[in-house]
C-alpha cells in the first residue's frame, strides 16, 4: 500500500469519526485522482465494512434500531441488485456528480436550521422506498448517503442513535455493494489484501475523529454534520 492511499483512508477514517459517515465518498473521491473508479470502490470495501460495524456495535440501541430501519436495509439489498442488472458493471461519472449536487443541496437546508420530519405513519412506506432508491444511487456511485441520510436525520434520532443508525445502514449497503462487485467479477484476490491493508489508517482516522466528536456539543455536532455534508458533496460535484 502507497503512502498515497495511507494517507487517503486516514482521511476518510477521520471524517467518518467525526460526522458518522464520509469514508466512502472521500476515499473514492481521492482515489479516483489516481485510479480506475471500480478499483478505487473495490479497495474501499474492507475498511468501509469494518468502521461500519465499529460505528453500529458503538452505539446505544442495536436492536431497537434494526426493528425499526429492517424495510429500509432490506430495501438497500434489493435497489442494489436491481441497479447492478440495470446500469451493469461501471456506470459512476455522471451520477456521482448529481449526488454531489443533492448533498450540496441537503447541506445548505440543513445549515438553514429547518428540521423535516416523518411521521410513523410515512416511516412505513417511505423506509422502504428510501432503502431501494439508495441502493440503486450507491451502486452508481459507491457512495451510500443520498437520500438515506436525510430520511435518518428526519427521525429526529438523538445524536448517537444517528450515528449508530448510519453505522447500520452503511454496514447493510457495504455488504451488499460487495456482493455485487464479487458477482461482477470486480473484487479480486490482489485487490481484497490492499484493501485489508487499507483498514490500519482507516481506523486509526477514524478513532481520531470519535474523540473529536465526543468532546463537542449537540449544536456543535449538527453545525459540523451539515459542514461535513457541503464539503463531502462540493468535493464529489466538481471532482
Amino acid at each position: 500500500m502507497s503512502l498515497a492511499v495511507a494517507l487517503v483512508f486516514l482521511l476518510a477514517g477521520f471524517v467518518k469519526g467525526v460526522i458518522g459517515l464520509g469514508l466512502p465518498t472521500v476515499a473514492v473521491g481521492l482515489l479516483g485522482l489516481f485510479m480506475a473508479p471500480v478499483q478505487a470502490v473495490a479497495l474501499l470495501v474492507v475498511p468501509s465494512l469494518v468502521t461500519n460495524v465499529w460505528q453500529l456495535l458503538a452505539g446505544p440501541g442495536f436492536l431497537a434500531l434494526t426493528r425499526r430501519l429492517w424495510p429500509m436495509l432490506l430495501g438497500f439489498c434489493a435497489g442494489t441488485w436491481a441497479a447492478a442488472l440495470i446500469l451493469g458493471a461501471d456506470a459512476g461519472g455522471q451520477a456521482g456528480r448529481m449526488l454531489g449536487i443533492a448533498l450540496v443541496a441537503y447541506a445548505l437546508y440543513g445549515l438553514s436550521k429547518k428540521r423535516l420530519s416523518v411521521s410513523p405513519a410515512q416511516e412505513r412506506w417511505l423506509s422502504p422506498l428510501v432503502g431501494i432508491v439508495t441502493g440503486l444511487i450507491a451502486t452508481a456511485t459507491g457512495v451510500f448517503v443520498v437520500p438515506a441520510v436525510p430520511y435518518l436525520q428526519a427521525l429526529n434520532l438523538e445524536k448517537e442513535e444517528l450515528v449508530q443508525a448510519l453505522g447500520l445502514s452503511f454496514t447493510v449497503s457495504t455488504i451488499g455493494l460487495a456482493a455485487v462487485l464479487m458477482a461482477q467479477g470486480n473484487f479480486q484476490l490482489s485487490l481484497a489484501g490492499a484493501s485489508l491493508a487499507s483498514l490500519i489508517p482507516a481506523l486509526g482516522g477514524m478513532f481520531i475523529g470519535q474523540w473529536v466528536r465526543s468532546r463537542v456539543r449537540a449544536e456543535t455536532f449538527r453545525l459540523l454534520f451539515f459542514v461535513g455534508l457541503l464539503l463531502l458533496g462540493a468535493h464529489l460535484a466538481l471532482r
